[in-house]
């Protein structure tokens, strides 16, 4: 490797590494934002929410190595362009294709690595940071106490809370607490108006403080039936209850213990190919299911008219007109049922179709990401490097601009297509494609006004441009300089 290549990738790295960090941070930041709310207050330790962030960080690298890519070939071609290295270079018979070609070769091999890390890295965590959500909601039942919905993942109790609020969701109104039993154990039922999670001196119990409410309790554990009839009910009326509920049991589980593995996100490119061929085949039949009943339905009169030989003459069994108007309303409102039955089975079945295309396509997407993400780097690269040959500006001023509004023109054409392709309006392939499509051909574009030296971004070349219109529709300025 040549010294010249060796300073053009050192001048690359320097921006790209600090770029990647800040992009990285501000993906994960985005996540925290959106899953903190879920996490904090629930009786998990800073290691484990850590981790779980970690695990769901790392997916983020597939959006922010392209980016990366984009911000800092703009940022050191800028640099070389701003310092007049790039002139001295040209000046020494040194191309541009020469000067781009060591960072082509190196975005390449970030491509493949980035596709080697979709492939096999990403998928991975996906599948520690699914499971590790799953495990900690079962280990931490506060996590998923939803209000106003029955709990049962506590060993033995029923738990229901109308209300759950605070800053860290510790406040409870309208508690409901059944403690669960055979029709031949005692029975017991907590009611009270409010309460609150309190942090037990045993880790393996929940604590709750209840205020305000009644115990109703059946001691009839061991005793024979007409007793039981006999039993009068018993309630206890408390201003404050600290009730402890064991949960040990779920508490041992382990958090990283892996009990979903079926899902495509976990999956490699080969194995995503499996998946789609068994998904296929399993959509036939749910297709088919869907559509049987309808054509059924529909369809009888059809095949009752096919089997009847083609000699025979069809007639009318009755003309409508010719009913009694009780009979005829009947005939009329009968028809009328079965219509709208046609038509509201149709809307399910289409609202199930709908359902079986999305889930198609959304695995297809994510397969077909897996490879496109890598090429969007090689692309970006080129956009960047070219920018930066022509505006020959470095720092974070104006390229930071330009990248920025590239990479939200790639990411809305993205998510658009995307939805499209949920909805089964474009091919998922060509959806995931598409993006890439477009911007290939632009990337070519700026890399050749780059290599003939276009003065894309000069004001004064546009402002000579429309000057005859600007001079038309403007009034002359005489003696200007006497006013």
């Amino acid at each position: 490797m040549k010294k010249l290549d060796k300073y053009i990738i050192k001048t690359f790295f320097g921006p790209f590494l600090f770029i990647f960090s800040v992009l990285f941070f501000i993906f994960i930041v985005n996540i925290i934002w959106t899953q903190m709310s879920q996490l904090t207050g629930k009786g998990l330790t800073y290691w484990e929410i850590s981790k779980f962030l970690f695990y769901l960080g790392i997916s983020v690298v597939s959006m922010v190595l392209p980016l990366t890519i984009l911000l800092s070939s703009i940022m050191t071609f800028g640099d070389f362009g701003e310092r007049y290295e790039l002139a001295a270079m040209k000046a020494a018979g040194i191309s541009l294709v020469r000067v781009m070609m060591p960072l082509f070769i190196t975005v390449g091999m970030l491509a493949g690595i980035l596709f080697l890390f979709s492939n096999n890295v990403i998928p991975d965590f996906q599948r520690k940071a699914k499971n590790m959500m799953f495990n900690i909601i079962s280990s931490k039942p506060a996590i998923n106490f939803t209000p106003g919905v029955f709990i049962d993942q506590m060993p033995g109790y029923s738990v229901k809370f109308d209300k759950i609020s605070g800053i860290n969701g510790d406040k409870l109104d309208g508690v409901f607490l059944h403690k669960n039993a055979s029709p031949y154990d005692n029975q017991q039922t907590v009611v009270a108006k409010t309460g609150k999670f309190a942090t037990a001196e045993n880790p393996n119990f929940l604590k709750l403080i209840l205020y305000n409410g009644y115990v109703f309790e059946d001691n009839i554990a061991n005793k024979p039936y007409e007793e039981r009839k006999k039993q009068p009910n018993q309630s206890v009326k408390f201003d404050s209850l600290v009730y402890h509920i064991d949960i040990s049991e779920v508490i041992n589980n382990a958090i990283d213990k892996e009990k979903i593995t079926d899902d495509y996100r976990f999956q490699t490119y080969a194995e995503v190919n499996e998946t789609l061929v068994k998904n296929r085949k399993g959509n036939v039949t749910n297709l088919g299911s869907i559509v049987a009943p309808v054509l059924s339905q529909t369809n009888n009169q059809v095949q009752y008219i096919d089997k009847i030989k083609s000699k025979e003459k069809i007639t009318e069994p009755y003309k409508i007109d010719t009913l009694k108007k009780e009979k005829k309303l009947e005939v009329l409102w009968e028809a009328y049922n079965r219509i709208e039955t046609v038509k509201t089975s149709m809307e399910s079945n289409e609202n199930a179709i709908r359902e079986i295309v999305k889930g198609h396509n959304k695995i297809v997407i994510y397969q077909q990401r897996i490879v496109s993400y890598s090429f969007t780097c090689m692309i970006f690269f080129l956009i960047g490097a070219s920018l930066g040959s022509i505006i020959r500006k470095g720092g974070m001023g104006l390229p930071v601009i330009i990248a920025i509004v590239i990479f939200i023109i790639f990411y809305v054409v993205n998510l658009t297509v995307e939805n499209l392709s949920w909805k089964g309006s474009l091919n998922p392939y060509l959806a995931t494609w598409i993006p890439n499509l477009i911007l290939f051909p632009f990337s070519i574009w700026l890399t050749y006004k780059a290599l003939t030296d276009s003065q894309l971004f000069d004001i004064e070349k546009y402002r000579a441009l429309f000057k005859p219109i600007i001079d038309k529709f403007s009034k002359p300025k005489e003696h200007q300089r006497y006013q």
